[in-house]
C-alpha cells in the first residue's frame, strides 16, 4: 500500500518546470558543468554520474539487492502493518536531477497524519524554525517500529525501486523534500546529477549536519566523482548505518 504526503500538487510542479523560463534559466546557469568523460578524461564527455554505465550498473544492482532482501522487506512491511494504522509505505515528492520532482518510496515510520502535524512542530526544528531542512530530535510523530527503522535506515530500502526506475542512483546527493524554487543559487549545483541512496553526507555525519554543509559535501562529490569513489562510499555506508551515527 502507498500513501502520499501532502505538498505542492504534482501537476503544478510539472507546469512550473515547463512554463517558467526564468526559473529554468536560473537552474541552467547554476548547474552548468563542463563534462569530462569518465573513461577518456576528455572535456565534453559524459561524467561518471551521468554515464550510461552508471545507469545500467545502478539498475542491475538495485534489482539484485531487491531480490536478495525480499524476505526482509516482507518482514518489515508486516511489522509496520500490524504495529500502527496506516499504509505500509508512502511516496514522498522529492526534488531530483535538474529540479525534476519524483515520488520517492519509503517505509512509513510516522503516524498516518504526520504531515498535518508538521507546522505545529516547526518550532522544534533542530536547524531552526525558518530553516529549509526539517529535523526534530525525538520526533513525537515517529512510531515505535518507525524509530527502529530510522536508526537502522531500513526505512530507506524501498529507495531501490527509484534506483531501478531511474529517478535515483546508488550514490549521489540525497533528494530534498522541498522543490528547487526554495534553493539558494549556491545550492542549485547539487541538482546537476541524479540523487542517490547514499553519499558523502551519509558517511560524514548524516542528519547531524545542516543543509549548507550537505551542499558542500555534494559539490565535493560532484567534483571528484568516479567509479572508485562510489565503491568507497558504498563500502563505508553499512558501517555508518550499523553504528547508528547521525541517524534520526
Amino acid at each position: 500500500m502507498t500513501g502520499h504526503e501532502k505538498g505542492v500538487p504534482l501537476q503544478n510542479m510539472r507546469r512550473d518546470k515547463r512554463l517558467d523560463p526564468e526559473h529554468r534559466m536560473r537552474l541552467d546557469t547554476a548547474i552548468h558543468m563542463q563534462g569530462r568523460g569518465w573513461i577518456t578524461g576528455r572535456d565534453g564527455g559524459r561524467p561518471w554520474t551521468l554515464s550510461r554505465t552508471n545507469r545500467v550498473v545502478a539498475c542491475f544492482g538495485a534489482l539484485v539487492i531487491l531480490v536478495l532482501i525480499s524476505p526482509l522487506l516482507l518482514g518489515v512491511a508486516l511489522a509496520i502493518k500490524f504495529s500502527s494504522p496506516g499504509p505500509v509505505m508512502f511516496v514522498q515528492k522529492r526534488t531530483g536531477y535538474r529540479g525534476r520532482s519524483f515520488g520517492m518510496y519509503k517505509f512509513r515510520t510516522m503516524v498516518a497524519n504526520a504531515e498535518e502535524l508538521k507546522e505545529s512542530l516547526r518550532h522544534l526544528n533542530k536547524h531552526g524554525a525558518d530553516a529549509i531542512d526539517f529535523k526534530i530530535d525525538k520526533d513525537p510523530r515517529i512510531t515505535r517500529i518507525g524509530g527502529f527503522l530510522r536508526r537502522s535506515s531500513l526505512d530507506e530500502l524501498p529507495n531501490l525501486i527509484n534506483v531501478f526506475t531511474g529517478d535515483m542512483r546508488l550514490v549521489g546527493p540525497r533528494p530534498t523534500s522541498f522543490n528547487a524554487y526554495r534553493y539558494k543559487d549556491n545550492h542549485l549545483a547539487r541538482l546537476s546529477i541524479y540523487p542517490g541512496m547514499t553519499g558523502l553526507w551519509q558517511i560524514s555525519g548524516r542528519s547531524n549536519i545542516d543543509f549548507d554543509q550537505r551542499v558542500e559535501l555534494d559539490l565535493s562529490y560532484i567534483a571528484e566523482q568516479s567509479l572508485l569513489l562510489d565503491l568507497k562510499i558504498l563500502l563505508k555506508t553499512p558501517f555508518k548505518v550499523f553504528s547508528g551515527h547521525g541517524a534520526s
